[in-house]
């Protein structure tokens, strides 16, 4: 009886653990022809944007009024930002890939510059048409070799799924269609003729230092680093300690240190090897109810970016998200804000402690400048505005406008129709509405509706 009683459960749990597993494979099996279908999506969005841009590009070579030249632009200057949202979705990031990346990056800065200009008054140079039929021979080369790709994946019904596996074990040296199909494109955009980015017009955004190379100082110890990592957190007696180096081939050395007491307060820090300088920190510990107002957490972030010699900054701007505040500082020269340097610094509301901080773009942009003087005045700049805009404040300030420059601006702080606060920035040497911010409003109080 106790036997027949045992088997029967016995029998029970494998057929139990058998509709288990095989749920548990419908649904893996799910998961992996959803990513497929994404992958499979995004390559054939990519060559079609790229049949697009060469068609786009060709038309653009035969054209010569600005009336039609201006708007194609534009035209390829979105097609280039669609191709490269593609490559994005691709799952590339484990095979070098920039050089195309960079190529179509470098397309879009050269059409979008051309495209906002003034044609009829400044025509195309000699040497951007050559420029324009370069861009368009290249890109029929990469178009070219990703119908090859695409034929052969659709012939031999290839997956993107092995593509992936593949990268991910690194055995992309095998015989992969798909791989080797991306390496011959990537070998097309790194032949892409050097002296063309030598025309100020098409030089890429991705030409600005990102590295930090600029920064002074003696390389630091993983010991320094803790000392450093426990000066921003508080954590003077860390139960755990982590430090992790970056990699070789890295842009540039820095130490990940981890830091635990005994109380959950955990925080981490990214401090460069060269001269010791915070990256980012960020404290993971629950942050309880407010107790703190959002004026004493902005005094409590001016005393740690005192406390640890962070000179001329000016607090730009304050949010509140939930029981945290959040505000950000760039430095004053001279009574003008450089925004391309800007340090943001988070504080719990609960207690006033800091709890994050990033100064990435600090430390990229961290330089002494040269400001020019205005062409226009103060009230020639403000003539430029929508007239419906009522001004609050106004200022200098230095910010990275949509083709990657740094320029002078006027800044101007305002409302329109009382509800809605705009941050709006003119060119103080020609008078070009550079930007347009709408800051947010106020979040609506839900939980009073139920």
């Amino acid at each position: 009886m106790i036997r027949n009683i045992l088997l029967i459960i016995l029998a029970i749990a494998v057929v139990g653990a058998g509709v288990w597993g095989y749920q548990e494979h419908k649904e893996k099996n799910t998961i992996l022809i959803n990513a497929e279908n994404n992958y499979q999506r995004a390559f054939h969005d990519l060559s079609y944007q790229m049949d697009l841009l060469h068609e786009k590009l060709g038309g653009t070579i035969a054209m010569n009024s600005s009336t039609s030249l201006s708007p194609a632009l534009a035209d390829v200057w979105r097609i280039t930002s669609d191709a490269r949202s593609q490559v994005g979705q691709l799952p590339l990031t484990l095979l070098p890939f920039n050089k195309t990346e960079e190529f179509l990056s470098n397309i879009g800065t050269f059409s979008y510059r051309t495209a906002v200009r003034n044609l009829d008054n400044e025509p195309l140079s000699k040497d951007e048409q050559k420029t324009l039929k370069n861009l368009y021979k290249q890109s029929e080369e990469i178009r070219n070799e990703l119908r090859k790709v695409q034929h052969l994946a659709l012939k031999n019904n290839l997956r993107w799924m092995d593509v992936e596996l593949a990268l991910a074990s690194g055995k992309e040296t095998a015989d992969n269609t798909i791989i080797d199909g991306f390496k011959t494109v990537e070998k097309h955009a790194t032949g892409y003729d050097e002296k063309n980015l030598q025309n100020p017009s098409i030089v890429s955004f991705q030409k600005r230092d990102e590295n930090y190379e600029h920064l002074k100082g003696e390389k630091i110890s993983k010991k320094e680093a803790i000392a450093l990592a426990q000066k921003y957190s508080g954590i003077n007696h860390p139960k755990k300690v982590e430090v992790t180096e970056s990699r070789k081939g890295s842009s540039y050395g820095f130490y990940n240190v981890v830091l635990a007491n005994n109380r959950g307060h955990e925080s981490t820090m990214d401090v460069t090897k060269k001269g010791g300088y915070p990256i980012w920190f960020i404290d993971s510990r629950e942050v309880n109810k407010q107790q703190v107002s959002l004026n004493e957490a902005m005094n409590k972030a001016n005393d740690f970016l005192k406390r640890h010699d962070y000179k001329d900054l000016e607090m730009s701007e304050s949010a509140q998200y939930d029981s945290v505040g959040l505000f950000t500082y760039v430095t004053n020269q001279d009574g003008v804000r450089i925004y391309p340097e800007s340090i943001k610094v988070k504080v719990a509301l609960d207690n006033g402690q800091i709890i994050g901080f990033a100064a990435d773009d600090y430390l990229k942009g961290s330089k002494k400048r040269k400001l020019p003087k205005p062409n226009l005045t103060l009230e020639e700049a403000r003539s430029k505005l929508n007239p419906n805009l009522k001004v609050l404040e106004d200022r200098q300030a230095v910010i990275v406008n949509n083709l990657g420059k740094e320029v002078l601006c006027y800044e101007f702080l305002g409302t329109m129709d009382h509800n809605d606060t705009y941050r709006m920035y003119i060119n103080a040497e020609n008078g070009i509405e550079e930007k347009v911010d709408k800051l947010k409003n106020a979040e609506p109080v839900y939980e009073d509706l139920l």
